[in-house]
């Protein structure tokens, strides 16, 4: 029968009358149904605390649904009536001792719930004892209660012990209180500013041992503490790594998720290069396997390895068709797999990508096909081979004459030319020929650019220039800089064709607008002209350093923080927890013998990756940084959190008035 009926606003006095009802009632059904009633009105936000007396009674009753329900409703209101409360532990006492172990824990569990501190006194010894009882589930229970226990009062935790007891049940026979355990110490660790958990390699082992008996919910939990195991000999990595991988292959998204992180963290402690493209070869087919989820796991998916590909380039490699966009994607995950695309081309499938940027550029949805157009002249940057073949379809593109894509288009055709400066610029004069269509910021400035840096080579630069000059004072910034600068460039080019439009500019930058920026660089361009003209040429017409894709990558430290958080919103967000996290410790890879260095990693992800890649990173100075991130919860002594040599790691030491450090060694 359907519990709705119970849903109805009930008067105190009419409830208080049921529970006290001398009607016969040896099941206790009416008690039962009572407590249902009791329990719906208080979800309805309805006051139900007059009757704490009268509930106190009902703890009598033998029946774990009822008990069930009274510890619900004192969990609710033990806070606002401490004082009834307190008449409620000779009862949580008796229950912790009844010999049903389902009654044993939800005692347990209520008391920890009912953070007064009377109750919480009285809870001390009852804890200890579960913590130890024969049956797992209690145990399992109780070690929740120390973890929610240590929130309300760590020092009282400290104190008893039950930290070291925590550890002991690490050695459980049973999956399900290991798991539990895991989770407490975990817990107390990341909220404590004197704790640090570190798993030695017996305990990791364990670990890894109890995973085929946990549930899901274990299993995601164990795989997290995994990471406070630091390798300390070659082959430990390699070892762990091995028995964690059939984790893989579990139908629960974050699970695969999990062990995925655990054996990115991993491989910074490996040696052995080919060890490491076995592990990335494990990694694709589940990742791969994510995407066949529902679109709100695509998507978090679809971040994660947008990490992962960044560290790890043979990573899905071969894989890039999976990420093709379907008609049905919803935008956000057509833009997530657009970027990892992107990602994943290469001179050995870019006709392949750039035939299916042709097609994404034709849909309806315009941040799409902006974002599919910006990708195809990314592509020409990337990939100096493809250069050609992304310009011929940026102009098929331009040709379509629809407003955006051309806009998107000129934008990216800027980029090309400043890669391949002197190389395409036989496509000007179809550019020239949308100037009309150009009604965006950044468009605009795009092509007022291109008109400025070859304004030589264009004929009626000064008429094309002076007809956006017309709005120059009604333009954004962005455009009035690109105004001032093209105009510039046109005049130290040819002085005939720009003497008339550089003294109206410059005035109108200097003395009729509000932005500093623009008005400093109005001066400065006034000045140069009029002392130096050659020192002015010189300036503005230097060359301009190259551009790459690679400013699109994470910062290589913060990508090494993010890939610590797999699996959780700081890799959907790619921010830092500490950005969004009141107190949140901070992460970092901890000190080994085998640890590889920054530059090591660096190497590692520089063979798989494109030539500008191997470019960027070739210059890398060896000497830079030879000790790693060093704590997971190192306490910060810098403002720069990605200092390596300015993070210490906890120690045990009772040298400082008593705030010891205690490194959970297990």
């Amino acid at each position: 029968m359907s519990d709705a009926k119970y849903f109805q606003r009930g008067k105190t006095q009419e409830l208080r009358a049921e529970l006290n009802s001398d009607k016969r009632d040896p099941k206790h059904q009416r008690k039962k149904t009572v407590m249902k009633k009791i329990v719906a009105n208080m979800t309805m936000g309805n006051d139900m605390s007059p009757l704490f007396p009268d509930i106190l009674n009902v703890m009598n009753v033998p029946i774990l649904e009822i008990k069930k329900m009274v510890y619900l409703y004192l969990i609710n209101y033990a806070r606002s009536k401490p004082d009834m409360a307190m008449m409620a532990i000779t009862m949580f006492i008796k229950d912790v001792e009844d010999p049903n172990p389902l009654i044993r824990a939800l005692a347990i569990r209520t008391m920890g719930y009912i953070q007064v501190e009377k109750i919480v006194d009285c809870l001390i010894e009852p804890l200890r004892h579960c913590l130890k009882d024969k049956d797992p589930y209690v145990r399992k229970t109780a070690a929740i209660c120390v973890a929610k226990l240590y929130m309300y009062d760590n020092v009282l935790v400290e104190s008893e012990r039950f930290i070291d007891m925590l550890r002991d049940l690490l050695s459980d026979p049973n999956p399900t209180v290991i798991a539990n355990a895991v989770v407490a110490l975990t817990e107390i660790s990341e909220r404590s500013e004197n704790i640090q958990l570190k798993l030695n390699h017996s305990i990791a082992s364990k670990l890894a041992a109890a995973l085929n008996e946990c549930s899901e919910w274990g299993q995601t939990y164990i795989l997290e503490a995994l990471m406070y195991y630091v390798p300390q000999e070659q082959g430990d990595a390699e070892m762990l790594a091995e028995r964690i991988a059939p984790r893989l292959q579990h139908a629960n998204s974050a699970v695969v998720l999990t062990c995925v992180k655990v054996m990115m963290y991993l491989m910074n402690y490996m040696k052995n290069e080919n060890d490491i493209v076995s592990f990335c070869r494990k990694l694709s087919p589940p990742l791969v396997t994510l995407l066949s989820n529902g679109p709100e796991v695509q998507y978090v998916a679809l971040r994660n390895i947008l990490l992962v590909i960044q560290r790890r380039p043979e990573v899905l490699r071969n894989d890039i068709k999976v990420f093709f966009c379907k008609y049905n994607d919803p935008i956000y995950v057509k833009l997530a797999k657009l970027e990892i695309i992107f990602r994943l081309a290469s001179s050995n499938n870019v006709d392949q990508v750039l035939s299916e940027l042709k097609e994404y550029a034709t849909e309806v949805d315009v941040d799409f096909v902006r974002k599919a157009v910006r990708s195809i002249g990314r592509l020409a940057v990337k990939i100096e081979l493809a250069a050609e073949r992304c310009i011929k379809t940026l102009l098929d593109l331009i040709h379509t004459k629809v407003n955006y894509v051309v806009q998107e288009a000129i934008v990216v055709i800027r980029d090309i030319f400043r890669k391949y400066p002197n190389k395409y610029e036989s496509i000007i004069g179809t550019l020239c020929e949308n100037l009309d269509n150009l009604d965006e910021p950044e468009a605009k400035s795009a092509m007022i650019w291109i008109i400025g840096q070859y304004a030589d080579r264009i004929e009626n630069a000064d008429e094309l220039l002076d007809d956006f000059l017309y709005t120059f004072l009604d333009e954004p910034a962005e455009v009035q800089l690109a105004l001032l600068t093209a105009t510039v460039k046109l005049f130290i080019k040819r002085p005939t064709a720009g003497q008339d439009l550089v003294p109206k500019v410059l005035k109108w930058a200097t003395e009729e607008t509000d932005n500093p920026d623009l008005r400093d660089r109005g001066y400065i361009y006034w000045r140069l002209l009029s002392t130096d003209p050659t020192s002015a040429k010189a300036i503005v017409l230097s060359d301009k350093p190259s551009i790459s894709t690679e400013s699109d990558n994470l910062d290589f430290n913060f990508l090494d923080e993010l890939l610590l958080h797999i699996s959780s919103l700081a890799s959907v967000y790619h921010k830092s927890p500490t950005t969004f996290i009141h107190h949140y410790k901070p992460r970092f890879l901890l000190p080994s013998p085998v640890l590889q260095t920054p530059n090591q990693i660096h190497e590692t992800s520089s063979s798989f990756a494109s030539d500008q890649l191997q470019q960027q990173f070739a210059s890398n100075d060896s000497t830079s940084v030879t000790v790693n991130r060093l704590s997971f919860n190192g306490a910060i002594q810098s403002s720069n959190p990605y200092a390596a040599d300015v993070i210490q790691p906890a120690t045990t030491s009772a040298t400082n008035g008593g705030n010891v450090d205690l490194l959970l060694d297990l």
